[in-house]
């Protein structure tokens, strides 16, 4: 999720429980604590492009962490202002705790996947339950902070942390619905998918991204579950084989090993870019949810050393014409 929503969400539940005196530094410490554990992103290398991928949502969300991260950030804050606020080294302990509690549990609830359980398993957990960024998430939770702070009102926060649980809640059901519309999709095709997996687009939980694997191909498919069901049929592509598609490709160079770490990554649902053989993309994302077209992908080369690593790219500039279709798919205008 993005950093302002995990901060209020941390500061939401440390305003909670705290009292009318207390209600503006606790929600400063479960803001900062809220935030912090996406200071992995700082893991990175020169060398190594997908380095950052394998650390991003690994041992900082672990649930197994909490009680260390948040001890790192009250030796950091308790010094810093809340020492000289009057709160003692326990108390900005247990509020960094509750906000740095809160992190991994909201990014489950996206669809990038965070590792809750390491390090007894490096499984990352995506409930694709809500966007990664969702205003009307977010916006509520924003005001009732602001409002908590300024009128100091403890009781506002506690409306905060329910609305933060009932809005994910929302995002089950019309997971399912989705859901339920694909496996009906599927049907109609007379399809004999493989899996199938739903996960909501951007900013809404109204129009879903549908995506599922037969034999030979990937398929996707957006479908909007409002008041009723309407589907956007999409495209399909080849999955991608790699002595078909990269027959070139040492299984003992650096760049089979780091299609692997993708792979892992991208719990297998790759593609070869249709505009670019040498580049691999995840199907799985895309501006527009009908369409396959990557937002972030890998490209090979067949001329590099063994030991050279593949590069990463992102393609997030969606262009007017692709946001004006997923515009009009969210206000039900096609």
């Amino acid at each position: 999720m993005d950093p302002i929503t995990q901060g209020v969400l941390g500061a939401s539940l440390s305003q909670s429980v705290s009292d009318k005196r207390q209600v503006v530094v606790a929600g400063a410490l479960g803001l900062l604590a809220g935030m912090s554990p996406d200071l992995d992103v700082l893991i990175r290398s020169s060398t190594d492009p997908l380095l950052f991928l394998e650390y991003h949502r690994q041992f900082t969300h672990s649930l197994m962490f909490i009680p260390l991260g948040s001890l790192l950030c009250a030796l950091v804050l308790y010094p810093l202002f809340a020492k000289h606020c009057g709160f003692s080294f326990k108390a900005c302990w247990l509020y960094c705790a509750l906000g740095y509690s809160t992190h991994a549990l909201l990014d489950a609830c996206t669809s990038y996947g965070t590792q809750l359980q390491w390090p007894f398993t490096d499984e990352r957990y995506a409930w694709n339950i809500i966007s990664v960024v969702d205003p009307l998430y977010s916006l509520p939770l924003v005001a009732l902070i602001l409002i908590t702070t300024l009128k100091q009102k403890p009781k506002l926060a506690r409306v905060a942390v329910v609305w933060a649980l009932i809005y994910p809640m929302v995002g089950v059901i019309q997971k399912e619905r989705a859901e339920r519309a694909g496996w009906e999709l599927v049907k109609l095709r007379q399809h004999e998918p493989i899996q199938l997996e739903a996960k909501p687009s951007f900013g809404n939980l109204l129009v879903w991204k549908v995506v599922y694997e037969t034999e030979k191909h990937y398929h996707v498919d957006a479908i909007r579950v409002g008041i009723s069901t309407k589907t956007y049929s999409g495209d399909k592509i080849n999955k991608l084989d790699i002595n078909r598609d990269l027959a070139w490709l040492d299984s003992q160079s650096q760049q089979a090993e780091d299609l692997e770490r993708f792979r892992r990554f991208s719990d297998g649902f790759l593609a070869q870019d249709p505009n670019n053989e040498l580049r691999i993309f995840d199907v799985r994302y895309s501006m527009v949810p009908n369409q396959i077209s990557p937002l972030w992908s890998i490209t090979l080369s067949p001329n590099a050393e063994d030991n050279e690593h593949v590069e990463y790219a992102t393609h997030r500039d969606g262009d007017t014409e692709s946001r004006q279709v997923f515009l009009d798919m969210l206000l039900d205008r096609m």
